[in-house]
């Protein structure tokens, strides 16, 4: 887990990367997201992708995907939602 830049009581898991992953979806300043149909562990689900163009090809990086039934979503403490 990493820590927070607040008190040593505050721990997140949300890095630096997800923050702005998140702060450039919530802008509304770009337009190379897109939800992607995909598999996690096997399982069907969608994930939200930014889409860059690599040379003469496209690269898809995933940057959030949705919870699917076999993931178990908790808090620090262990509580599901």
């Amino acid at each position: 887990m990493n820590q927070d830049s607040g008190s040593a009581s505050e721990v997140t898991n949300i890095t630096k990367e997800h923050q702005s992953a998140f702060e450039a979806l919530t802008s509304g300043e770009y337009g190379n997201f897109a939800l992607f149909s995909c598999f996690v562990n096997g399982e069907p689900t969608s994930a939200i992708v930014a889409i860059n163009q690599d040379g003469e090809e496209y690269a898809m990086s995933p940057l959030f995907v949705a919870v699917t039934p076999g993931m178990r979503l908790t808090d620090h403490d262990g509580v599901e939602p």
